[in-house]
Order: C-alpha cells, then sequence, then structure tokens
C-alpha cells in the first residue's frame, strides 16, 4: 500500500515537472508566459515605418489633388461672376481704374481693383455695400472692408504665412509680354479697360481671362488695381521672375510680372467660355503669349484650348 502511495506521488511528481520544463531546462505553459524580443519589436517597427512612408506621399498628393481642384473652382465662380457682370452692363469691369497711367505699384491713387464690382455676384454684397467708391482703393474709409479675407480669392493651397488678411491668389490678364499696367494693354482686364465679348476677336475660348499668383510680403490686396491684381504672360506660369531685370534707371514699381502658383508643375487659369484648367510651367512661350493676347488673329493649332494631334 506505502510502495502504491508513494509510486502515485512520485509519478504526479514526475508529471510536474515534465509538464513545466522543457529539455533546456526553460519553464513552458501557463507559467511561461512570454513577450516579443527585442529582435521583434525592432521588425515590426521597421515594417510599419515603411508603409508610413509609402502612405504619406500618396496622402500627401491626394490632398494636392483636392486643393488644385477647389482651386479650379474658385476660378469657375470668378468665372460666373465676370459672365454675369457681362451680362448686366454688356462689358468686363474694367482691369483697375485711376485717371491716367501707367500704374505704379504703390498704395497712391483711385485704382480699384476689378474684383471689387464682381463683389456682389459672389454673394459678398455685404462687403461691397461698405465700400465707398467716391474715394480711393487706399483711403481709410475703405480699410475695414479692404482687410476681409474673401474666400473665394484665395487659393487653398496658398502658404497662410504668405497671406494676410485682404490678398488674393487670382489676377487677371493684363497683356501679353511684360509691359506696365496701361490703357493700351493686349489683355481683357487693364487700365480704364471695357472690353466686351466682342472685342475679343481670337475668341473668348482661346483667351486667358484670369490666373493664379503668388501673394507676396507688402502685397497691396485684393481691392488695389495694380500687380496684386494683374499679371502678364511675359514670363512662364509657375515663375514669379522677369525675363530680364529692369533697365537701369528704370522704375521697379511699373513691373507687373507673371502668372505663378503653389501647385506644381503649373497654374490654374480661367478662359473667357468659363472653362477653368491647368497650364504647365513647359508651355511654349509664343502660344502663351498668345493665349493672353484678345486680338492677334494667330491660328495656333496645339494650344492648351484645343484637342492635340
Amino acid at each position: 500500500m506505502k510502495r502504491a502511495i508513494y509510486g502515485l506521488r512520485n509519478s504526479k511528481s514526475r508529471s510536474r515537472w515534465v509538464g513545466e520544463l522543457c529539455p533546456s531546462g526553460r519553464r513552458v505553459g501557463a507559467a511561461a508566459k512570454r513577450g516579443f524580443t527585442l529582435v521583434e519589436l525592432l521588425v515590426v517597427i521597421t515594417i510599419i515605418s515603411i508603409l508610413m512612408a509609402m502612405m504619406i506621399p500618396a496622402v500627401m498628393a491626394a490632398r494636392e489633388t483636392s486643393r488644385r481642384m477647389t482651386c479650379l473652382n474658385h476660378l469657375f465662380q470668378i468665372g460666373v461672376a465676370l459672365s454675369n457682370y457681362e451680362s448686366a452692363h454688356n462689358m468686363l469691369p474694367p482691369g483697375t481704374t485711376d485717371k491716367q497711367g501707367p500704374i505704379h505699384n504703390t498704395p497712391h491713387g483711385y485704382q480699384m481693383s476689378w474684383l471689387v464690382p464682381l463683389l456682389p455676384y459672389i454673394d459678398e454684397g455685404v462687403v461691397f455695400g461698405n465700400i465707398d467708391l467716391s474715394v480711393g482703393a487706399y483711403d481709410a474709409k475703405n480699410a475695414k472692408a479692404r482687410a476681409i479675407r474673401i474666400a473665394v480669392f484665395v487659393c487653398p493651397s496658398a502658404i497662410p504665412a504668405g497671406y494676410g488678411p485682404g490678398t488674393s491668389s487670382y489676377a487677371g490678364c493684363q497683356n501679353d509680354v511684360e509691359a506696365p499696367i496701361n490703357v493700351d494693354n493686349h489683355g481683357v482686364l487693364f487700365l480704364n479697360s471695357h472690353i466686351s465679348q466682342k472685342d475679343v476677336t481670337d475668341g473668348i475660348a482661346h483667351t486667358i481671362y484670369v490666373g493664379e499668383k503668388l501673394s507676396e510680403e507688402n502685397d497691396l490686396g485684393w481691392m488695389s488695381g495694380t500687380r496684386a491684381t494683374l499679371r502678364n504672360t511675359g514670363t512662364p506660369p509657375a515663375s514669379d521672375l522677369p525675363n530680364v531685370p529692369p533697365k537701369a534707371g528704370e522704375s521697379n514699381d511699373l513691373w507687373v510680372g507673371g502668372f505663378s502658383s503653389e501647385h506644381t508643375a503649373g497654374c490654374n487659369f480661367l478662359f473667357g467660355d468659363g472653362r477653368a484648367d491647368t497650364i504647365g510651367d513647359c508651355i511654349d512661350m509664343n502660344v502663351y503669349r498668345a493665349l493672353a493676347n484678345r486680338a492677334d488673329g494667330k491660328i495656333l493649332a496645339n494650344d492648351p484650348t484645343r484637342m492635340s494631334n
């Protein structure tokens, strides 16, 4: 009896130790739960890092695509406003209004921009009602309205630090080459202009009306009819540098500059027929300038407004 009991007890003891220890002497089973090793953790972290590195550019690209589409929509809304204004007045608004030219890019004079009369057509009638048109754009009476940030006038890709209150991401097409803002420009929005559809003999579908621009330090804002709201095609899109430096003795405040954008590989533009599209920065400059001239009579078979052969 004692031998049987001893054998049973010995058998249970051996069973316990066999179940708790593996041949290497390490514990196994419920009492031997273990975590990840350092190597395993490093492998997991590496995999997660690789996946994030692959996903972030795709997410950023998707966000930029969304911003570009919103920018195009802003231009489309401006195009609708221009069309409605033209229907009401039988002409486009003046690019800028002043007694005489050329326009200097300084806060002096009347210089009301073409964006001011568009305000009632983009649901900003209250802002328009608070603008005193009997005085100039820089008068103290218009300071409050001038500082308002109009959402439709700002590209969502614009760097916030570069855009203060009252600035605009969009400028009317003033000329086809670099030249001061004056009454003899070849675009559709310039000094004291009164352009109607019949004046755009090259066809409104083949003529640039508005394009993007980068805001700069000391930008005079959307109310100012200077280079703050008017540009030309004298320089390639996406580049805000002049073709040549201003001549010696020439005043820098007469230089207008070209269209430019926060988007990559080109700028968004509005054409006279209301279509908003992107023009790449590699466009042929002869074609680009012809698109800005309302009546040069040139036939361009492969310009961005036509299907390529």
